[in-house]
């Protein structure tokens, strides 16, 4: 058996570029389907090697490496976005099963062809253009300041997003990128960012999780309130939006989809994550269906699995490196252990740093907890016993 073959057999093994928590996260979900997971990833240290039934240990932009991986499974899909898309359409060429497909993946890895690909569709974002050999009057005025760079591609966790001030700052970030093509967008004075997980298996059924709020702090998430205090106007609203964009992707597998929702209650689309999402981590502890075994129901071909609450709310914490050390924090873990419904995921890195995702904890949250407020004091307890030094 290998990505080769595409007939109706049972898949037996997934391949996964990529070797990070959000692979690693797959594991119980992989049991529980009776699947293997292969993993292409770097390093014999990072966290999914551990739990893999076998690894390649390679770049996951080496497609030479993805060609082995093919052998060894019969599907193979993505832990992250930072491939050779061009290198792997060869692949794909000679029969080997992507999913989502990479045709699914070529209007979303550069983020001015996914803000274009949005607009087309009629979904609402902010306004943008982009910012390629020299500076627009023009579009700058349309933008105005304070406005957001980001690097078209491979940005993440906050890298390679900027909050320009004026055209002075622009200069000097835009030289320190050395002019790179980059994405100019107006700067967005939300309310609230929210976040929205949906899947679509096979068949073409498109599964969505409840909308949760999202709040982040130097442009990295610290915390998740699921589901989000939002009216059922927005929740319908971006669940069409979900299902909009997943059938026109003709998308297979879990997608991440991160909103702004203005004042006057207007949703646009920030950006969109084909895979598994931080925004979606409550649902391991929290949902019928978590989104990660959601992803594998659907790339294995199964039908998709439901996605609602199975409490009345949940609060997630990244638990995020605060200095540089190598330390596995069990004591702060072990604290925090003791809140009520607390359950901690600890991704096993052996290195910590400044703003790296080590762990995660989601508190469930009873119908007298469930308030916003009840769910903010949660969360910062979590932080009161993991950041203090």
């Amino acid at each position: 058996m290998s990505a080769y073959q595409s007939g109706s057999q049972p898949v037996q093994r997934v391949g996964v570029i990529g070797g990070g928590q959000l692979a690693w996260m797959m594991a119980g979900a992989a049991k529980k389907l009776g699947v293997q997971l292969v993993v292409q990833t770097p390093h014999d240290t990072d966290p999914a090697v551990a739990i893999a039934a076998d690894a390649i240990l390679a770049a996951v932009a080496d497609a030479n490496a993805t060609g082995e991986l093919a052998t060894r499974c019969e599907v193979i899909t993505f832990e992250n976005e930072f491939v050779d898309l061009e290198a792997l359409a060869q692949l794909e060429a000679q029969g080997i099963r992507f999913r989502p497909r990479l045709t699914t993946l070529v209007p979303l890895l550069d983020k001015y062809h996914q803000r274009s690909y949005l607009r087309d569709l009629g979904l609402p974002t902010p306004e943008f253009v982009a910012l390629e050999h020299q500076i627009d009057d023009t579009a700058l005025e349309q933008l105005g300041f304070p406005l957001v760079l980001k690097a078209r591609r491979h940005g993440y966790d906050g890298q390679g997003t900027f909050i320009i001030h004026d055209q002075a700052e622009l200069e000097d970030i835009w030289q320190k990128l050395d002019r790179s093509p980059v994405l100019l967008e107006a700067f967005v004075p939300f309310e609230r960012e929210l976040a929205v997980i949906a899947a679509r298996g096979t068949s073409g059924e498109v599964a969505v999780y409840p909308v949760v709020e999202t709040q982040q702090e130097n442009q990295v998430c610290r915390r998740v309130l699921a589901p989000a205090d939002i009216p059922e106007s927005v929740q319908a609203e971006a669940e069409a939006i979900a299902r909009t964009l997943l059938n026109s992707l003709q998308a297979i597998g879990v997608f991440g989809i991160e909103l702004f929702l203005t004042a006057d209650g207007k949703v646009l689309v920030n950006e969109i994550a084909p895979r598994t999402h931080n925004s979606g981590h409550f649902s391991l502890d929290a949902c019928a269906t978590s989104q990660f075994e959601q992803h594998l129901r659907a790339v294995c071909g199964l039908a998709l699995g439901n996605p609602s609450l199975s409490s009345d709310g949940a609060v997630m914490v990244n638990l995020l490196g605060y200095e540089q050390s190598h330390s596995d924090y069990l004591e702060k873990r072990q604290q925090i252990e003791k809140i009520p419904q607390a359950h901690v995921h600890w991704y096993g890195k052996t290195e910590s740093r400044p703003g790296r995702k080590l762990g995660h904890v989601t508190v469930l949250l009873s119908a007298q907890t469930a308030p916003r407020e009840q769910a903010l004091a949660i969360a910062q307890e979590v932080e009161a016993i993991w950041y203090q030094r």
